[in-house]
């Protein structure tokens, strides 16, 4: 571990004890993440939360620390989704989501950058900002689809789009001194697409098998492992105290989920989350009590839900677990009254009283994780097994 990294560790642990508020958390482990990223006004949360964890994953592997370029990754993934939507006569989510699919399922075929070599900065702008070529790329995949005639130029005019806001894309460039193509500085960092798998957790499909989430940004139908919520669980727990990261896609329109850094899953029917008018608490709708608790989460400590199975199978069909958000994963750590919280990175920058980072509570993560992409060496091996890996 370089001296920067070790810096940026030491100054992550200083940040959860300052900015303690309502909550004391002592980190029972936590791996090396690289600085926290803003992804601005753009829509590319899959992309800084799936680099950040291949930026983790170098680390991890003794590469030291890389900046890569998340907008690269952007790029290549909007030309493909251009010409899915184009072959699926505009029957296709076509908007700047995406899923982690679209980080680790491109490696080999495009390789990667890094930042310095593809910014994607190109319209005067030092933060991303894509209000504009979102809507740009949209018009223009309506109208020719609407044509009903694609001329054979056609990719050639969106690509030439791509190359006015994010900047026409380098054949080679130079690194520490040494000369790349996006291909060979792949090989160099020695990151393969498949070591990286993706898992789920519901019950609409047969458990131990792979199927594509039905989610609109899973645009490439890109399959994910389904497992039990409890073998989900004990995968993520085993990744981090084992050195791994997880990129984590996850429904952040909770009212548990607070700019306050943290996420949990109030219960509104606890009497111990009354306060101290329990006869006015008892006498609210569990509307107005929700809304309620959403004011004091992160500033209170709240009493949580039991999450099960059919919790989370029943939020998923009827739309209120969405895939809202991708963040990193990248440590454990417990409040003090012992219970479990995961350490996210999240991607707007240093916002928020812990600078960027979030506390998820073992329950909000239970309920509300939509898939995880982490490093195939990081499934504990009874469970790869029953997934045949």
């Amino acid at each position: 571990m370089n001296r920067l990294i070790a810096v940026f560790i030491f100054f992550l642990a200083a940040v959860a004890v300052s900015a303690q508020g309502a909550y004391n958390f002592s980190v029972i482990k936590q791996n090396p993440i690289t600085p926290v990223k803003n992804q601005a006004s753009s829509g590319t949360c899959w992309s800084f939360s799936g680099v950040g964890m291949l930026e983790s994953e170098l680390i991890r592997m003794g590469k030291g620390e890389f900046d890569l370029s998340e907008m690269y990754i952007v790029r290549r993934n909007y030309e493909d989704k251009a010409q899915k939507y184009a072959r699926l006569h505009g029957n296709l989510n076509f908007s700047a989501g995406g899923s982690f699919a679209d980080v680790v399922e491109t490696i080999n075929e495009y390789g990667i950058m890094p930042e310095d070599a593809y910014r994607g900065l190109n319209y005067g702008s030092e933060t991303h900002n894509h209000g504009e070529l979102d809507k740009v790329l949209k018009g223009y995949m309506d109208g020719i689809i609407g044509a009903r005639n694609l001329s054979p130029v056609w990719s050639d005019a969106f690509s030439s789009i791509l190359d006015t806001y994010l900047g026409p894309l380098p054949q080679t460039f130079t690194y520490q001194g040494k000369q790349y193509s996006p291909h060979t500085f792949k090989e160099f960092l020695g990151l393969k697409q498949e070591d990286y798998i993706s898992l789920t957790s519901f019950t609409h499909h047969p458990f131990y098998q792979s199927f594509a989430i039905e989610v609109p940004d899973n645009w490439r139908w890109a399959n994910s492992y389904n497992l039990p919520v409890d073998e989900l669980m004990e995968v993520m727990e085993s990744a981090i105290m084992n050195g791994y990261t997880i990129a984590w896609a996850s429904d952040v329109s909770e009212a548990g989920f607070s700019r306050e850094g943290i996420a949990i899953i109030p219960d509104e029917n606890a009497a111990e989350n009354a306060g101290s008018d329990q006869a006015k608490w008892l006498g609210l709708s569990t509307r107005e009590r929700d809304a309620d608790l959403k004011t004091r989460v992160g500033t209170q400590v709240l009493a949580e839900k039991m999450i099960t199975q059919e919790m989370r199978q029943e939020s998923f069909n009827n739309y209120q677990t969405t895939d809202d958000h991708g963040m990193q994963i990248y440590g454990i750590a417990t409040d003090k009254d012992g219970n479990k919280f995961y350490m996210v990175k999240n991607s707007w920058g240093e916002t928020g009283p812990y600078k960027g980072l979030w506390y998820a509570s073992d329950p909000f993560v239970r309920y509300k994780t939509l898939s995880i992409v982490l490093h195939r060496d990081a499934i504990p091996a009874q469970i790869a097994a029953k997934l045949g890996l």
